[in-house]
């Protein structure tokens, strides 16, 4: 069952007085199933920053349609946005984007809060999402007082809360050193086996793969797709290390 439906997406900025025309995606279409973790790969300029703004409902499409649990985001409406997004999505980003003067408790609660939940609904909802993540004994610490890994936990404990529809991960582990990012993947790979759709946009071979699929996309689509099938990590990396050689040299991924 496909959780998001990505049909004909197209973006194109013109600049001012309607010059400069950038077409930032041209025709990118494809699906994502429930509970599949999903990597989203391409060099600086490829259009998937563009893809997950416009997936985040942080932007919009020039043409064609965003599809998630059969609502259309072109249908939501501009006042209703941030809701949807609060209700629907959850964020990882590369800087963590924690509040240095929230504990990391409140840093993780502040989705429920905007969204009227109650003190002790939301404390039930954390405890088992802290313990799977370890992260009970830092809850009440700020983001200055714990590691970069440690506040990256915070962080997918944050996207997890609300039972989103899809967890969106922008370089998740960009900021993080090598141990951290390791155990960061580990987490995210535990979170899907648990049944959580995640999408990742990721310029690491080694953070896609321990993705189910990793789309490659170059000059505004989608050019090229692996699936893992029943690769280990090791050889899925492999398998993507070759692609992207492939594609930076101009030759077809196979």
């Amino acid at each position: 069952m496909s959780i998001l439906e990505v049909n004909g997406v197209r973006k194109v900025y013109t600049g001012r007085f309607g010059g400069n025309v950038v077409e930032a995606l041209k025709s990118v279409s494809f699906n994502v199933e429930k509970g599949e973790f999903v990597a989203i790969m391409g060099e600086s300029g490829s259009g998937k920053t563009t893809l997950l703004n416009i997936l985040a409902a942080l932007d919009k499409p020039t043409a064609g349609t965003v599809v998630l649990d059969g609502m259309n985001l072109a249908n939501i409406k501009d006042a209703s946005l941030a809701r949807f997004r609060r209700d629907n999505l959850g964020f990882v980003f590369q800087e963590f984007n924690l509040l240095d003067t929230f504990t990391l408790e409140d840093n993780i609660f502040l989705p429920l809060v905007l969204s009227g939940t109650d003190y002790t609904s939301m404390q039930d909802r954390l405890r088992p999402i802290a313990a799977k993540l370890g992260i009970p004994g830092l809850l009440k610490k700020y983001p200055y007082e714990v590691s970069g890994g440690q506040k990256q936990r915070a962080a997918v404990a944050r996207a997890m809360i609300t039972n989103p529809k899809l967890i969106l991960a922008d370089e998740p582990t960009g900021a993080l050193d090598s141990k951290s990012s390791d155990e960061l993947l580990r987490l995210f790979s535990e979170v899907n086996r648990n049944g959580q759709t995640v999408l990742m946009v990721t310029h690491s071979v080694r953070a896609a793969s321990v993705a189910g699929r990793v789309m490659f996309i170059r000059d505004g689509e989608v050019f090229h797709q692996l699936y893992r099938g029943a690769d280990s990590d090791d050889s899925f990396y492999n398998r993507i290390a070759d692609a992207l050689r492939l594609i930076a040299t101009g030759g077809e991924a196979v």
